[in-house]
């Protein structure tokens, strides 16, 4: 079921974090500027918040040690152990909707 999360105008620099009540993990949100993807914002190695991350080819880099996680996939590089979590995303509008 898709479930609106969020409006483009609530996005700084492309990035957003929204907490959802049926998630215990906040979910990061990223456009740019022609597709929103969805992840949780958190890093598998050390819980590190990777919002504060920069994105390279498709992927966000850990700020704490470098684990890079796919936008698409959630798959990780070491030394994150695990994926993240991803969630499908679109665009209607302005609003960006989940498939929660």
């Amino acid at each position: 079921m898709w479930t609106p999360v969020a409006k483009l105008g609530e996005f700084q620099n492309g990035r957003l974090v929204v907490k959802r009540p049926e998630h215990r993990k906040p979910i990061l949100l990223l456009y740019t500027g022609e597709e929103v993807f969805a992840l949780e914002d958190v890093c598998t190695h050390d819980d590190g918040p990777l919002h504060e991350g920069e994105v390279e080819d498709g992927a966000i880099v850990c700020p704490r040690h470098g684990a890079r996680f796919d936008l698409r996939t959630g798959r990780q590089t070491l030394p994150a152990p695990r994926p993240v979590k991803v969630f499908p995303a679109r665009l209607e509008g302005d609003t960006v909707l989940l498939d929660l």
